[in-house]
């Protein structure tokens, strides 16, 4: 162990703990039970077994542990953005894929050819830059994972530009925000710019916030600690007191997070919430597709009925192995090709030969992971992948590792288009492209939508 830290060795990190053992100990407080002077017995906490806490301080470490259930806040209404209701159109029982059969594979694979016919699988190249983190990218304290993570956010910040979505009188929200890095250079970029907000969303307790960062500037920081499932945008106090339009962010989110958050952006903040735990309502009741307001100001704050909630979505895509039937916008679009839940667990599970190939270590694939946010369980991921790539027999010798990795490129595109589709029928006009290259994250597509049509004004910065 390092010198003045805890003796214990993390078997599942590969390390030591690096928690601060009291003075004349070796071990931190949640391992002092290796201590052999310790005769103070140590449980698993019942709100949570993966900590342990002194049995004789249980019922003190019980009213402040951060795994007891809170208030429920005002913007929380259970499921508003969670989708398909009917279990019935869900699986019992998903077979793996290494199950398969060869005809059945086979079988598998000319569906998936035959369904991504016509769509658009060679995507633009929109790798951008802006100014606001140029300083950064030139300082030399920057180590190779952190000028990924800057050229990526450089990206980001510029196809915002692009969109004309960096301008006054907004309310930018980041979902799977972690510590609020892409939130923190959008503020950069708005550095003159007047009446910008922004809200952080996380479920997650975040270690090494950069909010701190922005107490003195004029623009309002605001996290929202809640599963995006669940959020509520219409009860956010700062959204109904200001009535700002909302531009939707996020750098890797993750699987099925990123259709919680477009439901949650076109769907349950463009329909009127009357604060009961309701269904959206059906779509008449909602905004035009094509009614825009004019921007009238820096502090506009129009009340109007006709104005967009939502001036534009920007997310970098990820994980789409992690999505899921019950939450995927892109439904419609699946049946319509005739597909259903059963297919989309077999694509969304060949999804991660894109990234980790057959043949491929758990290292290798590890190298994607250097260049997402910190946000991610690294380890989950890699097993996931790994076990994803290489537990299926069937497949060796059937399909060279160039052929997996274009047919998991095919299953993203096929998932990600049935979420194109989703926006356009919401009224936006949305589209992919790359927007870094490959050997910066594998995970190289940035989704993309402002209302169609759009009359965003041009950005004043």
């Amino acid at each position: 162990p390092e010198p003045g830290r805890c003796a214990h060795f993390v078997l599942r990190k590969r390390r030591f703990c690096r928690m601060i053992p009291a003075p004349g100990k070796r071990f931190c407080g949640e391992h002092g039970h290796e201590e052999e002077q310790n005769d103070r017995k140590r449980i698993p906490c019942p709100l949570d077994p993966k900590h342990t806490v002194y049995e004789d301080q249980l019922q003190k470490h019980l009213k402040k542990c951060n795994s007891r259930e809170k208030p429920k806040p005002v913007y929380f209404v259970q499921d508003i953005n969670a989708g398909l209701k009917d279990v019935a159109e869900i699986p019992e029982k998903q077979v793996p894929l290494s199950s398969l059969s060869v005809e059945e594979l086979q079988n598998l694979i000319t569906r998936l050819k035959k369904a991504s016919n016509g769509l658009e699988l060679h995507l633009k190249e929109q790798i951008l830059f802006h100014q606001a983190l140029q300083e950064a990218l030139s300082d030399p304290k920057n180590g190779e994972s952190a000028f990924k993570h800057l050229k990526q956010q450089a990206s980001i910040l510029g196809n915002m530009e692009r969109l004309h979505l960096l301008g006054p009188g907004r309310c930018f929200v980041e979902f799977g925000a972690g510590r609020g890095k892409l939130s923190h250079w959008v503020d950069i970029a708005l550095e003159n710019v007047e009446s910008v907000q922004f809200l952080l969303v996380e479920r997650a307790t975040t270690r090494f916030k950069v909010d701190g960062k922005h107490k003195r500037r004029d623009s309002i920081f605001e996290r929202l600690q809640v599963d995006i499932q669940h959020l509520c945008l219409n009860k956010v106090p700062i959204l109904e007191k200001k009535k700002l339009p909302v531009v939707g962010i996020g750098k890797h989110l993750c699987g099925a997070a990123t259709d919680l958050a477009l439901r949650c952006l076109v769907e349950s903040y463009t329909t009127c919430c009357d604060g009961k735990n309701e269904e959206p309502a059906p779509k008449r009741c909602r905004a035009a597709p094509t009614e825009v307001a004019p921007h009238k100001s820096a502090g506009n704050e129009s009340t109007t009925e006709d104005h967009k909630p939502v001036a534009g979505i920007v997310i970098a895509l990820c994980c789409h192995h992690k999505c899921d039937w019950t939450h995927y916008v892109g439904r419609e679009f699946f049946k319509s090709v005739g597909l259903g839940p059963v297919e989309f667990h077999y694509f969304q599970r060949m999804s991660s030969w894109a990234t980790c190939g057959m043949q491929e270590t758990t290292g290798k694939a590890s190298t994607s992971e250097d260049s997402e946010d910190q946000t991610h369980d690294t380890e989950e991921r890699e097993h996931t992948l790994s076990r994803t790539a290489s537990g299926s027999d069937t497949l060796q010798g059937i399909l060279s590792v160039e052929e997996r990795k274009e047919l998991g490129c095919l299953c993203k595109r096929l998932i990600d288009h049935g979420r194109i589709e989703y926006l356009q029928q919401q009224g936006y006009k949305a589209a992919l492209q790359y927007y870094t290259e490959a050997a910066v994250s594998l995970e190289n597509v940035l989704l993309t939508a402002v209302p169609n049509p759009s009359v965003i004004p041009e950005p004043t910065i």
